[in-house]
């Protein structure tokens, strides 16, 4: 039986797309059904779906984020309401899309390409991810950042990017910690990620960031939960489930 996970953060919207999922392909298990990005990632690594229907615009992870990180785990259908020059993206046939607001006529012909797709092994999404993400973003992929600006007591100082050995959320501030010293900052841990060079800082849970230069080991717990301690630090940063993939071969 063909399965798949919902994820859409309008409750009547995600409610209308199952009901007419179940009528159009009645034999679709629907293993989950979410509302944001994260809940997303921890349903895909419980269940094991088919295919995924992804909001493009949802809260802690938006679905081009989730399809980062499902790789070729499962077929990706896109719900958006971006026009066609983001669409493009999708055209090479590895994913689907649905545009909003989309007719019972338009799902169908999702339905027909996904049945098509179920004696297929998904795609490897990074590379249209990577396109749709440049898109989204309206071209020109951001500058790196090179410098974190922070205050310590009166005096505003540059720290540079590549000494940070990580960022973690803190109430209403971010911790750039390095290894002579640590400081708060008011970006939050998404914005951040938007110049951070992907392969040398990752993300490991919704609060913490990584530089992959820092990790002096990874262990795991009894229940199989990973934990990265820090080069000349003290305390470990918990890596969520959602990002434990990173991992799995360490």
């Amino acid at each position: 039986m063909p399965t798949a996970i919902l994820a859409e953060d309008e409750p009547i919207l995600r409610a209308q797309l199952q009901a007419k999922l179940a009528k159009l392909w009645p034999e679709l298990e629907i293993l989950a059904s979410v509302e944001d990005g994260a809940a997303a990632l921890e349903a895909l690594e419980d269940r094991a779906p088919d295919f995924m229907f992804l909001d493009i615009q949802m809260p802690e992870m938006t679905g081009v984020e989730v399809a980062k990180h499902v790789g070729a785990r499962a077929h990706v259908v896109f719900v958006t309401a971006y026009d066609q020059y983001a669409i493009q993206a999708f055209e090479t046939g590895a994913v689907d899309y649905i545009l909003k607001p989309y007719t019972d006529e338009r799902l169908a012909v999702t339905v027909e390409r996904l049945k098509a797709k179920l004696a297929s092994p998904p795609p490897d999404l990074n590379a249209i991810v990577s396109q749709l993400a440049t898109q989204l973003r309206g071209g020109a992929p951001k500058e790196r950042l090179q410098w974190i600006k922070a205050s310590f007591g009166q005096n505003l100082r540059l720290i540079p990017v590549a000494d940070v050995l990580f960022f973690q959320s803190d109430e209403k501030y971010t911790r750039v910690v390095t290894a002579e010293a640590e400081a708060l900052i008011k970006t939050p841990i998404r914005e951040l990620l938007d110049g951070l060079d992907p392969e040398t800082f990752w993300q490991i849970h919704r609060s913490a960031i990584v530089n992959v230069n820092a990790i002096a080991g990874v262990t795991r717990d009894f229940r199989g939960q990973a934990h990265i301690k820090v080069k000349g630090k003290d305390e470990t940063l918990t890596v969520s489930r959602i990002y434990s993939h990173l991992f799995k071969q360490m």
